[in-house]
This record gives structure tokens, C-alpha cells and sequence, in this order.
């Protein structure tokens, strides 16, 4: 080895060796302040591009959820009110019965009919009422059924059927000024009841059906989103336990690194002596 003032191979090498220490100390610290292996592209190019990838999906499947949870919501408003329709109409089909009684006096007609009357009115306020952030599904309004997200590309839909349960409708055919003022009348309103509260049984069914579908799938879509998660994890997370012995390793390599260019850099005093100096 030559001894030279003007260059010191042994302190370079030190200090190259030194400054590797550092730069694999800093991204130690860098994985266990963060907790990732990959927090950007520079770490690993091509797996972030991969894990953005995935925690894009994610984040689409979230609006799915969101989107199928509101299909849920309004499937369980009208599954409710359909429900209450349904226990009203058994209860009118029952005053509509007595009311065909061609005994009944003039009084306990009219008492009937007013208790059927106000159903009709409740079975409208039922109806009216059926309503989650806008859309109700049972009063008519909406036409066909309500489409809903099903995957993160936004390219398919699951469709909640309408159903409408307003008098005088293909569901409820019984009008809404139906009365029981005569055994005629009440004859004419058992036979509708009767029809109606088959119609609302099988609408309740295929409003079942719906929601069930919906709930299936937003299961699956919570799966989905549950394995992206993890898949990003596999790519990007650290392993803090290596990290921390690592952390550990390389700090004692840099309190060497820094005590192995201490002695190159007194290397050149030997020098001195070889002049009688030092």
C-alpha cells in the first residue's frame, strides 16, 4: 500500500462502506416509521405500480358497497311496509267478510265500512312512506326497478325490481274507494281483497328474492375487497420483527463503519515518523 497525504485508500473504502451503512440504515428507519417495504415508486417500481392498481380497485369496490348498501336499505323499507300492506289486507279481507252478513243493521254497516276505509288510508300512508333517500319503490314512481353497482369497473349493475302497490294497480287491484255499504259492495271487495293479498304475497316474494341476490353479492363484494387488502399488504408491508433486528444489526455496523475510518483516516500520521516527526 502506498502511503500518500494525497489519497487514502483505505479511508475511502471506509467511507464508501460507511455511507452504504447509512443509506441501508435510513431505509430501515424509513420501513418501521411507516410500516411499508414499498411507500413509493423509487422503492420498487414495478410493485407499486401494482399495489396503486389494487388500492384503486378497492377504492371503486368501496362505492360498490356504498351503492349496494343502499339497495339493501330501500329493500328493507319496502320488504317492512309490504309486510304491514299484507297483515292490513287480511284484516280488511275480515271486515269485508263480516260485511257481506245481509243481518247486519244500519249501524254496525257503516262501522265497518268506516274501519275499512281508514285500512285503505293506512295501507296509502304505508305506502307513501316506503321511502329511503328518495326512492320508493311500492308508490309507482319508478318504473322497470332501481340499478345498483356490482363491480369496480362500473360495467354491470344488479337491478332492484319495482313493485307498485297503489289501489286500483296490477298488484293491489281493490280501488281505493271501495266500500262496504251494501252485501253487494262487500261481496265485490272480498273477491278483490282476496286477489290482491295473493298479488302482495308474491310481490313480497320477488322483493325477497331481490334482496337476498343484493346481499349475496355485497358479501362477495366485501370478500373481494378484504383479499385486494391483504394482496396489498403482501406487496408492500414490512416486516417489522426483521426490520427492528436489521435496524438493530446496522446500527452496530455504522458505530464500526465510523470506527474503521477513524483508524484510516490516522493512517497518513505514519508518515510523520518516517521524518522523525509524530
Amino acid at each position: 500500500m502506498v502511503l500518500s497525504v494525497h489519497t487514502n485508500q483505505s479511508a475511502l473504502i471506509a467511507l464508501q462502506n460507511l455511507n452504504k451503512t447509512n443509506v441501508d440504515l435510513e431505509q430501515a428507519q424509513n420501513r418501521i416509521n411507516t410500516g411499508l417495504k414499498v411507500s413509493g415508486a423509487k422503492d420498487n417500481a414495478a410493485v407499486y405500480a401494482v399495489a396503486q392498481g389494487m388500492r384503486a380497485d378497492t377504492g371503486a369496490l368501496n362505492a360498490v358497497s356504498t351503492s349496494l348498501d343502499r339497495a339493501n336499505s330501500i329493500s328493507d323499507i319496502a320488504l317492512a311496509a309490504g309486510e304491514s300492506i299484507s297483515d292490513l289486507l287480511v284484516e280488511m279481507r275480515e271486515k269485508a267478510t263480516a260485511a257481506m252478513d245481509p243481518s247486519l243493521d244500519t249501524f254496525s254497516r257503516e262501522a265497518y265500512n268506516a274501519d275499512f276505509k281508514a285500512l285503505i288510508d293506512q295501507i296509502n300512508v304505508i305506502i307513501q312512506n316506503a321511502e329511503f333517500d328518495g326512492a320508493n319503490i311500492l308508490d309507482g314512481s319508478i318504473s322497470g326497478g332501481i340499478e345498483f353497482l356490482a363491480d369496480a369497473d362500473a360495467a354491470r349493475t344488479l337491478t332492484l325490481k319495482t313493485q307498485d302497490f297503489t289501489f286500483s294497480g296490477s298488484i293491489i287491484s281493490l280501488s281505493s274507494s271501495a266500500s262496504l255499504g251494501t252485501v253487494t259492495l262487500a261481496t265485490e271487495a272480498v273477491s278483490q281483497i282476496k286477489a290482491s293479498l295473493d298479488n302482495v304475497n308474491q310481490a313480497l316474494a320477488n322483493l325477497g328474492s331481490d334482496l337476498k341476490k343484493i346481499e349475496a353479492h355485497n358479501s362477495f363484494v366485501d370478500k373481494l375487497k378484504g383479499s385486494l387488502e391483504v394482496g396489498v399488504g403482501n406487496l408492500v408491508d414490512a416486516d417489522l420483527a426483521k426490520e427492528s433486528a436489521k435496524l438493530q444489526a446496522l446500527q452496530v455496523k455504522q458505530q464500526l463503519g465510523v470506527q474503521a475510518l477513524s483508524i484510516a483516516n490516522s493512517q497518513p500520521q505514519i508518515i510523520l515518523s518516517l521524518f522523525g516527526g509524530g
